[in-house]
Formats: structure tokens, C-alpha cells, sequence
């Protein structure tokens, strides 16, 4: 059951992680400098409100991870999104690559996995 659990939740940071691009995707380079303009077409992109739907989903999942394991073993494996979206980043959004990001991430990977160990 852990097994089960603990994958759901790595599934949960996935959907957080396409939901974060997604909503970026959709809101694109802004069209105007004031802040209801940004939101009017937050609004009316499809692409941002398939990032809340999947955020949603990931959320309602994330109940059942929260019932199953210790918060303390759970929420580490939040920060692999971090992980996850700044690869898509640069591979699908063509985001900059450096190898600074690539040693915070190498850190966050070395965190959960010490975390995981004392599971």
C-alpha cells in the first residue's frame, strides 16, 4: 500500500508540474502592462484552465496520498516538481539551461532521496 501510495504522489507532482506549464503556455508573452488585462486573458486561454483542472486533480489526489503517509514523507516529494518542470521548461518551452539550476536541482534530487531513505 505504501508502494501505491508513494506513487500517486510522484503522479500528483507530475500533474502539478504539466499544470505549471500548461498555464504558462497559455498565457504566453503579455499583451498589455496592467494587471486586468493579464487576468482577462488568463481567463479566456484554454491552456490556463487546463493547468487548474489538472492542479485540481492533483489536489484531490494528493488527499489520498495525505491519508496514506506521513506528511513529513509526503510534502519532500512536492519539491520534485521543481525538478521535473525546470527540465520541461527548457525542453518544451525553450526556456534557458544552466548548469546552476541543474546543481539546485541535483541538490533537491540528493534531499528527497535522504528523506526517502528514513521512510
Amino acid at each position: 500500500m505504501k508502494s501505491l501510495a508513494l506513487g500517486l504522489a510522484l503522479f500528483c507532482v507530475l500533474l502539478s508540474s504539466a499544470a505549471q506549464l500548461a498555464m504558462k503556455r497559455g498565457m504566453g508573452a503579455p499583451v498589455a502592462a496592467d494587471v486586468g488585462s493579464t487576468y482577462a486573458q488568463a481567463l479566456t486561454s484554454p491552456l490556463v484552465w487546463l493547468g487548474l483542472m489538472l492542479y485540481g486533480a492533483s489536489a484531490v489526489l494528493w488527499l489520498w496520498v495525505l491519508s496514506r503517509l506521513d506528511v513529513s514523507v509526503a510534502y519532500p516529494l512536492v519539491s520534485l516538481g521543481f525538478v521535473v518542470t525546470l527540465a520541461l521548461g527548457v525542453l518544451w518551452l525553450g526556456e534557458p539551461f544552466s548548469w546552476v539550476r541543474v546543481a539546485g536541482c541535483t541538490l533537491i534530487v540528493v534531499g528527497v532521496s535522504l528523506l526517502a531513505l528514513d521512510a
